[in-house]
């Protein structure tokens, strides 16, 4: 059956709402923090460090200067690059048929990552998705020039805007606060996806919230109206 969206754009967010990097997350934090002699997180300690820029969360969580917090961030880049930028990396379940879905149906989409852009150009690259999107939109390599939500949001707005796309009906997908309150700065609308790395309190603030990728389906595309 044809499908619409009641949405003209739809902007994703990617750690913890279409891939699952947790596993080479702790693995490099753990390693990081170990050379410079802190305490590595437990998994269970990981949405602490998930979603928003490591230059903000070395400095939240284990109370880096924004000095270290920027060779911190050097050091566990480089672990990154020698293990390839998708190593470890895997799709939560049902988000690509979601994103094949609606590029089927002519939805312009594009991320909106606080992870380094060209991180987020290897992992749509590895999982086969580049090609539903308009726009591959994150964060720079130093995650200090445009790394804050909010400014992700409107970077990607922008390029879908340049692009031609109509951007008056935007929507964002995301699984963390972060992506709540950025949205919200643009007057964008968030549909929360329950199964990232988040509290259950973060969901506050968003339209919708959902629990699997067939939820998230039903609020992304209706089915077309007969002529």
């Amino acid at each position: 059956m044809p499908t619409r969206s009641p949405w003209s754009c739809i902007l994703w967010d990617v750690d913890g709402t279409i891939v699952d990097a947790s596993e080479g997350i702790l693995r490099r934090l753990t390693t990081t923090l170990e050379h410079f002699g802190l305490q590595p997180p437990t998994r269970g300690e990981l949405a602490h460090w998930i979603g928003p820029p490591m230059f903000e969360s070395f400095q939240t969580n284990v109370g880096m200067t924004p000095e270290q917090s920027t060779e911190a961030v050097t050091f566990y880049r480089g672990l990154n690059k020698a293990e390839g930028y998708t190593s470890s990396a895997k799709l939560f379940p049902g988000v690509a048929d979601v994103i094949a879905a609606l590029g089927a149906a002519g939805v312009p989409q594009a991320t909106a990552s606080s992870k380094p852009e060209v991180q987020v150009s290897a992992l749509m690259d590895h999982f086969g998705l580049t090609q539903y999107f308009t726009a591959v939109v994150g964060a720079t390599p130093d995650e200090r020039t445009l790394s804050a939500k909010s400014d992700i949001v409107a970077e990607a707005l922008r390029r879908l805007s340049a692009a031609g796309v109509d951007i008056s009906r935007p929507v964002l997908v995301g699984d963390r606060h972060h992506d709540v309150e950025g949205a919200a700065e643009h007057g964008v609308p968030v549909i929360f996806v329950r199964w990232g790395f988040s509290w259950p309190h973060e969901a506050d603030g968003a339209q919708a919230a959902v629990d699997d990728a067939d939820e998230l389906a039903q609020l992304l595309l209706l089915p077309d109206s007969p002529a």
